[in-house]
């Protein structure tokens, strides 16, 4: 029987916080992750963010790192059990050996509500610290009960840098890596796989050993990959434009959107789809553009944006490209308002800049009928929905964040607060 061959992501998984790549929102240089990791004093967190963005690998280096023993349970194939006797084993080790255990629950939030609660005593008293990693938002797909124990950390996607980083890590590396092939991977194609795998590392890792496995050793003794071996590897086309020209098109496709030009938003949707640009991209752009642009004059547009989002995602192309076009023409025809963008950006500078920013008394948790304010708070639907009363705290008491345009939804839209009717 044939060694197992262990894939080159697999292979090239980082051992250390050094050769980690990306995430430096939470372990770069004095960053709340690293910091807790090199004090030694890491508890029970949860990661979560899309797939390839080193979830597992980071959960690894921090079980290392820590000195302590790694229980790797899979949530989709694990149950009550399994749980169970980890936490058993657990025990033993922290009364016999001192050594502390870290459970790592991949696909965390497929775990059911019986599952979670086994092991919740075991985290309180400290018998297991509990890592999970999912591509869920635990807040809305995991149990309460769990998220409460736990430190949340989101990964985001790896930015083309940090794809280029690791691929040519990887071609380099004699001892893990692609180091004792002759390959010569030529720039555009690692721009184009760092463009096209969407931040997964393990996406882009195993696009170059596909290349490297199936292409021949060239007449200079070389294994050239190409923007096309690349292309065919990951059965997409290679960006017909460079970068500077792939956001040209990208920026005028938005414009066009706010123009209200529905030829020219689906000529340079086309344009991008044709050059190979992922339509996730332009269907997150229109979900932006549906609210910045769009807005309360027509709110429509945002709920078909999202739903052309989940066409793309679900479905993929070529059909969702109907769904997709229908909501950049939707766009483009609706009537154009920015007062949610500029509504945003008014209450974020004095959420930003507000020093007297205390609760208006009646608004507080715990009134009572003190004369400072305390129990005047006055229930809307006693007053048939809506009655005039003090919200925002006193030194901006006056403020207007919102101001409805002349357009769509919004044309004629008075604004309960300057009503005044029911104002008791």
């Amino acid at each position: 029987m044939s060694e197992l061959r262990i894939p080159l992501a697999q292979r090239m998984r980082p051992k250390t916080l050094d050769d980690f790549v990306g995430q430096e929102h939470i372990i770069g240089k004095g960053k709340i992750l690293r910091r807790a990791i090199e004090f030694g004093n890491v508890g029970s967190i949860i990661f979560y963010g899309p797939p390839g963005t080193g979830k597992t690998t980071l959960a690894y280096i921090i079980a290392e790192s820590m000195n302590a023993n790694i229980e790797k349970l899979n949530a989709v194939a694990s149950g009550v059990a399994d749980a169970k006797a980890v936490i058993e084993k657990a025990k033993r080790d922290k009364m016999l050996l001192g050594k502390d255990t870290y459970l790592l629950l991949d696909e965390c939030h497929r775990w059911s509500k019986s599952q979670s609660d086994c092991v919740l005593e075991a985290i309180e008293k400290g018998y297991i610290f509990f890592i999970g990693s999912t591509t869920e938002n635990p807040y809305t797909s995991m149990t309460r009960a769990i998220v409460s124990r736990c430190r949340v950390f989101e990964l985001k996607p790896l930015s083309r840098s940090d794809i280029k980083k690791t691929l040519k890590r990887a071609i380099s590396d004699k001892e893990n890596g692609l180091g004792n092939l002759p390959i010569e991977m030529t720039d555009k194609a690692m721009d184009f796989l760092s463009d096209v795998c969407g931040g997964d590392a393990r996406t882009a890792l195993s696009a170059l050993e596909l290349a490297a496995n199936t292409t021949p050793i060239g007449k200079n003794k070389k294994i050239l990959i190409d923007e096309d071996v690349i292309a065919e590897c990951l059965d997409r086309k290679p960006l017909s434009v460079d970068t500077q020209m792939h956001y040209d098109l990208l920026s005028a496709f938005c414009k066009s959107i706010r123009g209200s030009d529905t030829d020219a938003a689906l000529f340079y949707a086309q344009r991008l789809i044709q050059a190979g640009c992922d339509p996730l991209i332009i269907a997150r752009r229109l979900i932006a553009h549906a609210s910045e642009d769009i807005g309360m004059a027509d709110s429509n547009a945002l709920l078909l944006a999202i739903a052309a989002h989940t066409a793309v995602e679900k479905i993929g192309l070529p059909e969702a490209m109907l769904n997709l076009s229908h909501a950049i023409i939707y766009a483009c025809e609706a009537e154009k308002s920015n007062s949610v963008l500029l509504a945003m950006n008014a209450a974020e500078k004095d959420a930003v800049t507000l020093r007297d920013d205390n609760v208006p008394n009646h608004l507080k948790n715990h009134p009572s009928t003190n004369e400072d304010g305390h129990g005047k708070y006055k229930y809307p639907h006693d007053y048939g929905g809506y009655c005039k009363q003090q919200y925002l705290p006193d030194a901006i008491k006056d403020h207007i964040y919102y101001k409805p345009k002349n357009n769509g939804r919004e044309k004629g839209l008075v604004r309960k607060k300057f009503r005044g009717e029911n104002n008791v």
